[in-house]
């Protein structure tokens, strides 16, 4: 079953108020995040996907990011086939740091890509 090309947006196009899901582990995580994201690990995305159906049910679009954009299309490709409006973010957390985008971490430490 194909569900055609993969929806996805550059890093530098996500709207700063954009609504931003990281699939990425807690180490990751912590060690820089977009701010205001919510936060569900991909290997617990399954257990989880209630939180993120809560915050959605808006109908805004989710930019889906990890470290590179392997996780983050995966999880993409799931919620748009349950009809949600989801993008997967090019080349993920990455390409959220080349382009200059903010990052912060919990404890104020400077934020970096794991």
């Amino acid at each position: 079953m194909n569900f055609g090309p993969l929806p996805s947006v550059d890093a530098a196009a996500v709207p700063s108020e954009g609504f931003v899901l990281d699939v990425r582990e807690d180490d990751e995580w912590a060690a820089g995040h977009v701010e205001g994201a919510l936060h569900i690990p991909m290997s617990a995305f399954a257990a989880r996907f209630g939180e993120l159906t809560e915050a959605a049910q808006d109908g805004r679009r989710v930019h889906v990011v990890c470290r590179v954009g392997g996780r983050s299309a995966q999880v993409t490709q799931y919620l748009v086939r349950q009809g949600i409006d989801a993008v997967n973010v090019d080349g993920g957390m990455q390409a959220w740091q080349g382009a200059g985008r903010p990052m912060v971490t919990d404890n104020g430490s400077p934020a970096f890509v794991l």
